[in-house]
């Protein structure tokens, strides 16, 4: 660790109170996952000490685990800190956060989102005449496309459980007549058994209560040998270029913890369709690909995220600085992976 860091770090645990050095360390570790090593929390405390960021309480020098609390200096110190972070990221990344609707269909109008969805519409292999479902449709983004496989003569359900984005969803739909959406909830699906063909979900699983019980609910509605085609995203793949590998880790570490309910569904997806009674022909691993700082930050929220890191202890002020300068002047990489898996109901004995 660079020694700067440690000292910033040392500086954000105490900025709720004094604490002695061995609790300063246990501070550092909440905060970022790791201990520093004994000579880096010495030396880190030493200079400090000599830069009058920080001062003991206890001015006796033999006394064990003298507490040790920030100065004045040192506390602008760390409002300084704050303050280049907010600089550095109000010049480059969108700060306020998108309304939800226009978020999905700016997503979905990216070139990544347009390949993958199709990838995900040419696997749900529908036939003209066929129902079709889709789980937590949103805004309704997808349902025309499934409209035109299922032709006039097919249906196509769309149930979320936000009135707004049901809402939404009905009013693009109007239009077509053999397409119906319901405000529903995936834990209990307002269908009876056995009366879908087809069944689709598109990063809706990462944010359910209870994926399981929603696989569950998938396969009852579906008939025999139906299929059920989830697109869906592992957030625990991501990276993005940084020199400090750590904290790169501890952006994708604090996405996955707190950010998205089911960070790690993509991967995970095979194991429970198979425990709800599928059989799971086929995983298609849809790599995504971000070279330019906006349009990542558009799906990602950069800024955003790691203020939130930064509130939540996984980032100290020097560090969340020190990872968003960079990745507004170096040349700017990320990717992440997504899944098209598909889960086939058993068909008829």
């Amino acid at each position: 660790m660079r020694t700067n860091d440690a000292q910033m770090l040392v500086l954000s645990a105490l900025a709720d109170g004094p604490l002695h050095g061995y609790a300063v360390n246990s501070a550092v570790e909440r905060m970022t996952g790791a201990r520093l090593g004994r000579g880096s929390l010495s030396g880190a405390l030493a200079r400090l000490a000599a830069k009058r960021l920080v001062e003991y309480l206890d001015n006796r020098p033999g006394q064990r685990q003298r507490p040790l609390r920030l100065t004045a200096a040192g506390r602008e110190v760390l409002a300084r800190e704050a303050r280049s972070l907010a600089r550095t990221a109000d010049a480059v990344f969108e700060a306020a956060v998108p309304d939800r609707i226009a978020y999905q269909d700016r997503l979905a109008a990216t070139g990544a989102a347009r390949a993958y969805k199709r990838a995900a519409l040419d696997t749900l292999a529908i036939r003209p005449g066929h129902t079709v479902l889709d789980l937590g449709c949103g805004p309704g983004t997808d349902l025309p496309a499934l409209a035109d496989e299922a032709g006039p003569g097919g249906t196509v359900l769309g149930v979320d459980r936000d009135p707004d984005m049901a809402a939404r969803a009905r009013t693009r739909t109007a239009l077509l007549p053999s397409t119906h959406v319901q405000l529903a909830d995936l834990h209990a699906l307002p269908f009876p058994d056995a009366t879908v063909d087809r069944a689709h979900t598109d990063r809706v699983l990462q944010h359910v209560a209870d994926p399981a019980r929603a696989l569950a609910e998938a396969r009852r509605v579906l008939r025999p040998g139906g299929l059920l085609v989830m697109a869906e995203p592992d957030w625990e793949t991501l990276s993005i270029d940084h020199p400090d590998l750590d904290l790169t880790r501890a952006y994708t570490r604090h996405l996955t913890d707190r950010v998205v309910r089911n960070g790690a569904i993509g991967r995970q997806l095979p194991r429970l369709a198979a425990a709800a009674g599928f059989t799971v022909p086929a995983v298609l691993p849809v790599p995504t690909v971000f070279r330019d700082l906006r349009t990542a930050d558009q799906v990602l929220g950069l800024q955003r995220t790691t203020e939130r890191a930064l509130a939540a202890g996984y980032f100290t002020p020097h560090t969340a600085a020190a990872f968003l300068d960079h990745l507004t002047h170096a040349p700017f990489f990320a990717a992440v992976t997504l899944h098209i898996t598909t889960a086939q109901s058993p068909p008829t004995p």
